[in-house]
């Protein structure tokens, strides 16, 4: 139990430095769609993270028709992150407000109260990270030197630097 939750604050952890995702659907054709997603906010029990789309968009109703979808993250060649979750489509004002940042006014140009802005929110099911940010890219880039260097693969197996998990 004690490791479920330690992974679950790790992929807390990676998840919050990240500003942009690519949300993956599945489109009507039963194809999966990618789509660049500006991250409004991660929720530190990493119950929800939080994205802005317009209620008449693709994305809506790919969400409507089936909730499962993929979230990819990188940061430069130091962190990434797979998450599988289930989403839904929310309508809630005051959380619009609560999540409202300056630069979502170019998609929404009448501000906060557009009424065809939307929530998604992301309910994570499961993850995979590579964490080689601070400390860990230093471990890492040992590791990998040493493997060349003895022409073996590298020892990676720190579930600080990656592991998969169920959330």
């Amino acid at each position: 139990m004690t490791e479920t939750i330690d992974e679950r604050k790790k992929v807390y952890d990676v998840a919050k430095h990240f500003d942009n995702a690519m949300l993956v659907t599945i489109a009507a054709s039963g194809n999966p769609k990618a789509r660049p997603m500006h991250v409004a906010r991660v929720d530190e029990d990493l119950s929800n993270i939080w994205f802005l789309t317009s209620k008449e968009s693709g994305l809506a109703e790919d969400v409507s028709r089936q909730s499962t979808v993929l979230l990819v993250f990188q940061n430069d060649n130091s962190a990434f992150l797979s998450l599988r979750g289930k989403a839904r489509i929310v309508e809630d004002q005051p959380k619009i407000h609560q999540l409202w940042k300056e630069p979502y006014k170019v998609w929404f140009p009448r501000g906060a109260d557009d009424p065809d802005i939307a929530l998604i929110g992301v309910d994570p099911v499961d993850a995979e990270y590579w964490d080689n940010r601070g400390v860990n890219k230093l471990e890492y880039l040992f590791e990998t030197a040493k493997a060349y260097f003895k022409g073996e693969r590298p020892n990676l197996e720190d579930r600080d630097r990656h592991a998969k998990t169920s959330l």
